[in-house]
């Protein structure tokens, strides 16, 4: 289960990556000169500010007025101005910087050179041979040492030599020798910003070691381990003494204890899901091989595994205990100014980074979201109360390192949705679903979600029969609005765009499921709360899905036509995936209705970009339409994917990475096998004919389990259970329906 390559990575996006959560790097397994793009997941520019707009408050009532009357431009000129963020953008996520390997000595043509990333073990490699001499690399981040090490070694003593530094573009006071075996280099990221400090060790068996300004020189060393640590002001308030006790400790264990524990620790998390389709004929080619091969339509089933476990390394790799979540780039960024600034964007993005952590069996990789939405709840209390005079907590569509929630830009497609913090909450309750933690609920889960709820309490408006938000936008979509009009006795349509609106379909979804949610856990946690008789009845007062004129999932309130018929946003279909609202055993018309939102969509070019075409495979695994499926899940490995496997999206004439279309696809891949609904689990709903054979074991269901599955012949073979608790769980499989009671210990059967 690895990548691997005949050649070093010739850019960026070529490269290999590894992290601990918090601290990662990008591995280029050069010969001559190795580099690593370092990032530490903590580097934002910028301090914590207070950008609520001051005039939102008092041009609320306005602005509802002129959009409820359908003076849509108006309002949207309102909203710039009155609600953007002052200033109007968010902090930048940030590269921490490069570290740079000139090696002495290797003036010959290499041969036999292979670089590799094993996924089981998250350790890249990297060897060659020059002349008799067989050179290995191997670098790793380790969660446990909270540090990154590498270690070289060859086959002929004396014979390792090299220069190394590290730099920035910028944002950087010192660099320079600790002693003569450790460099280091420090700095600000702006005024009242984050200091951070990092640190390069050398321990070196044989030969020489030295420090010359900000150079680490090692010569004719016959093994070397490096272990470089870094530490903000953001974690600590010591960050220099906080690097220096880690590699103080570092130095005293040696490489193979280092790497031993790095294993146990990662290891433990990648094997507990494996997934093994038939191999094609190109499964032993180098990886960026079988994507051209791919590419070009050659069947390899077992890539499709591979990318599957790519997407859980990555999570296992960008989101750990103690670190912030995954961000648009996971943590992987070469950039001073990155696309998007690389922030947390939530109005799907960062949502979708966390759709495969709990049916995936990594459910502790979901804490770094969950505590940061615990500091958006702080934030965004000022925010609510600020912005629209409400109680509770609310979020737009953006939040950055210190939990900002105003709105980000002034882009009127996006700005101005209150969702943010809403559709986050839902992953609370997702995380109850699969753990049943009844103490986390109550200490965590239940109070946040209270804050949102009560939120929407306030800030709903009645608009004919239904309570609505107000001001909202279908994320980054565009209607067309016809306005008929009698001019001296002739009817003519004014047709004008607009995205500012009340009750947008999504809007709707996601609060249908904030507040039965909320209704849930009052009743598990056995509560007398007065907020649950309200959220029962605003329950009833969400305007329901609605069929459109094309038979379609209308979008917005009123049947507009998309100024953009194949947007990438598919934001009506929320209620298919990743909600349950809309199923095929309990909706039928509106699977239909989806069917039609999907068609039309993609007929007008949709899924286009790497995340939305993820978000397509996922809608084709909830119709249960394993082939179409596959369909874009062969889309987005051709046409969305580099050759380190990661995702790409289009930018100019090119493409930038970003991290969701990875966890996208790896969620929709495990929904083709099984899916959970309410007390139901769905058996291999969507397996694809080109997947006759295979196995997958130790994915999550509902209710505490994982379970096993073995197919032939497109056939389920044999099931296994592995509950952590005693409950009643409905398999259903072709139809065909047993209800069975779980146990503590494994369960097989048969259908």
């Amino acid at each position: 289960m690895k990548l691997w390559y005949q050649k070093p990575a010739a850019s960026w996006e070529e490269a290999l990556p590894i992290g601990n959560g918090r601290l990662g790097a990008m591995v280029c397994g050069g010969i001559q000169k190795e580099l690593l793009y370092l990032n530490e997941d903590s580097i934002w520019y910028g301090k914590s500010i207070n950008r609520i707009n001051p005039d939102a408050y008092n041009n609320l009532d306005n602005v509802r007025e002129l959009i409820l009357n359908g003076e849509i431009q108006k309002a949207e000129e309102l909203l710039k101005v009155a609600f953007s963020g002052t200033p109007q953008s968010q902090r930048p996520y940030q590269s921490l910087g490069k570290m740079t390997i000139t090696m002495q000595g290797l003036k010959e043509e290499s041969q036999n050179y292979v670089r590799s990333l094993e996924l089981e073990t998250g350790i890249c490699t990297t060897t060659f041979t020059i002349g008799e001499a067989v050179y290995t690399r191997e670098v790793f981040s380790s969660y446990p040492n909270k540090i990154m090490v590498m270690h070289m070694t060859c086959s002929q003593k004396a014979s390792i030599s090299f220069q190394a530094f590290m730099s920035r573009e910028r944002y950087y006071d010192n660099a320079g020798a600790v002693n003569n075996h450790t460099i280091y280099m420090d700095g600000n990221l702006g005024k009242g910003g984050v200091e951070f400090y990092c640190a390069l060790m050398v321990k070196a068996n044989g030969g020489n070691v030295r420090t010359v300004g900000e150079h680490l020189i090692v010569e004719e060393a016959d093994s070397v381990m490096l272990c470089f640590a870094a530490d903000t002001t953001f974690y600590s308030k010591e960050p220099k003494r906080n690097v220096q006790k880690l590699l103080n400790a570092a130095a005293k264990k040696s490489y193979d204890k280092l790497k031993l524990k790095h294993i146990t620790d990662f290891s433990e998390l990648m094997q507990r899901v494996s997934f093994t389709l038939i191999d094609g004929e190109n499964a032993s080619l180098p990886t960026d091989e079988r994507i051209k091969a791919f590419g070009a339509g050659i069947k390899d089933n077992s890539l499709a595994a591979l990318y599957f476990q790519y997407g859980r390394y990555l999570l296992v790799s960008s989101s750990r205990p103690g670190s912030l979540p995954a961000n648009l780039q996971g943590i992987w960024n070469n950039n001073m100014t990155p696309c998007w600034d690389s922030k947390f964007t939530i109005n799907i993005n960062t949502e979708m980074n966390y759709w495969p952590v709990e049916i995936c069996n990594l459910s502790e990789c979901h804490q770094p979201l969950f505590e940061h939405l615990k500091r958006l709840v702080k934030t965004g209390k000022k925010t609510a109360k600020k912005m629209y005079g409400c109680r509770g907590f609310c979020a737009h569509h953006n939040t950055d390192l210190w939990a900002d929630s105003a709105p980000q830009d002034i882009y009127t497609p996006a700005s101005y949705w209150t969702q943010g913090g809403a559709w986050l909450c839902t992953h609370l309750w997702m995380h109850y679903q699969y753990t049943i933690n009844k103490e986390w609920l109550k200490k965590v889960a239940y109070p946040i979600l209270r804050e949102a709820v009560l939120f929407y309490t306030d800030f709903l408006v009645e608009k004919d029969e239904y309570l609505v938000t107000c001001p909202s936008v279908s994320p980054e979509n565009t209607y067309i609005r016809v306005d008929k009009k009698q001019v001296e006795g002739q009817q003519t349509n004014n047709v004008t765009s607009g995205c500012a609106c009340y009750g947008p379909t999504m809007d709707n979804q996601i609060l249908r499921d904030v507040f039965s949610q909320f209704i849930e856990m009052v009743r598990e946690l056995e509560l007398d709360d007065d907020l649950e008789k309200q959220a029962k009845l605003i329950l009833t007062k969400l305007p329901p899905n609605q069929v459109g004129k094309y038979g379609q999932i209308m979008e917005w309130c009123e049947d507009y036509d998309e100024a953009e018929p194949g947007h990438r946003h598919i934001s009506h279909l929320y209620g298919l995936y990743p909600s349950h609202q809309i199923t095929v055993d309990k909706t039928p018309e509106l699977i239909e209705a989806a069917k039609t939102t999907l068609k039309r969509r993609l007929d007008n070019g949709g899924g286009h970009t790497g995340w939305s075409c993820a978000w397509i495979i996922n809608f084709y695994t909830r119709l249960h339409d394993g082939n179409t499926a596959l369909s874009f899940l062969q889309r987005i490995m051709r046409q969305s994917t580099y050759p380190n496997l990661m995702d790409n999206h289009p930018l100019g004439s090119g493409s930038v990475f970003q991290i969701d279309g990875n966890f996208g696809a790896c969620a929709a891949i495990a929904e083709m096998l099984v899916q959970s609904d309410d007390d139901k689990v769905w058996l291999l709903p969507a397996l694809p004919d080109e997947w006759e054979e295979g196995e997958v074991k130790g994915l999550c269901v509902y209710g505490g389990a994982s379970i096993d599955l073995m197919w032939k012949n497109h056939k389920l073979k044999t099931v296994e259970l592995h509950s952590r608790r005693i409950y009643p769980i409905t398999l259903i499989y072709r139809g065909t329906e047993r209800t069975i009671q779980t146990d503590c210990n494994r369960l097989e059967f048969n259908l």
